[in-house]
């Protein structure tokens, strides 16, 4: 795992190219009981007005109010009444955009994962799924607006490994209600981690709040 941190200007990107770019980066989070680090494996971009499926679709909120940049800041939201969802912000300050963290392989604090989820049956189900990730990592609502890119933040992006393009596989986004079919899910091909697929429905949207 490289030491170097990624950098602001660096993650300023389109969602789908940052998404891609995410693949075998390290994100490192510090813990009461240790500091646990995952590499990426399997990302979802979103856009913002011009997405359907995105948090952003319906305009600015304060829900949302972090994924409108600057990029490398975290956007933490909670899902079903009882899920966080860690994304990582990327576009430009103003233009609406981030990236989903869906599932990663732990590559730092090993035994502090493994006491944090004791049920896990293998190295491949410990970061699997974005809300078990986010356990893993121990992030919630305090970390929303988290800079990534800053040494002194709690949650940290470091530079892994780069995937190579013919290692990296893409398909429809995991259980969205609107623009089901867009291909934009990203993920590292044979990972253990890669969290299994589930088509979503077209159903009425609530707006964000």
């Amino acid at each position: 795992m490289s030491d170097r941190l990624f950098t602001r200007e660096e993650l300023a990107l389109d969602p789908v190219d940052l998404a891609q770019l995410l693949l075998g980066s390290v994100l490192e989070a510090d813990g009461p009981d240790g500091t646990v680090g995952v590499r990426l494996v399997e990302v979802e971009a979103y856009r913002g007005q011009d997405d359907p499926a995105s948090h952003c679709y319906r305009g600015r909120t304060p829900r949302n109010a972090v994924m409108w940049g600057p990029a490398g800041h975290l956007y933490v939201y909670f899902v079903y009444g009882m899920h966080f969802c860690a994304n990582i912000v990327g576009s430009h300050d103003g233009v609406a955009g981030a990236v989903l963290l869906r599932a990663g392989e732990v590559v730092e604090g090993l035994d502090v994962v493994r006491k944090r989820r004791p049920a896990a049956r293998g190295t491949g189900e410990l970061a699997k799924g974005p809300a078990i990730l986010t356990s893993v990592l121990r992030i919630d609502r305090e970390q929303n607006g988290a800079d990534l890119t800053d040494p002194a933040s709690p949650v940290r992006l470091r530079v892994g490994e780069r995937v190579p393009a013919e290692s990296i596989r893409t398909g429809p986004r995991v259980g969205v209600a609107m623009a089901m079919d867009t291909p934009w899910r990203f993920w590292v091909d044979g990972s253990p981690a890669v969290s299994t697929y589930r088509r979503g429905g077209k159903r009425r949207v609530r707006p964000a709040s």
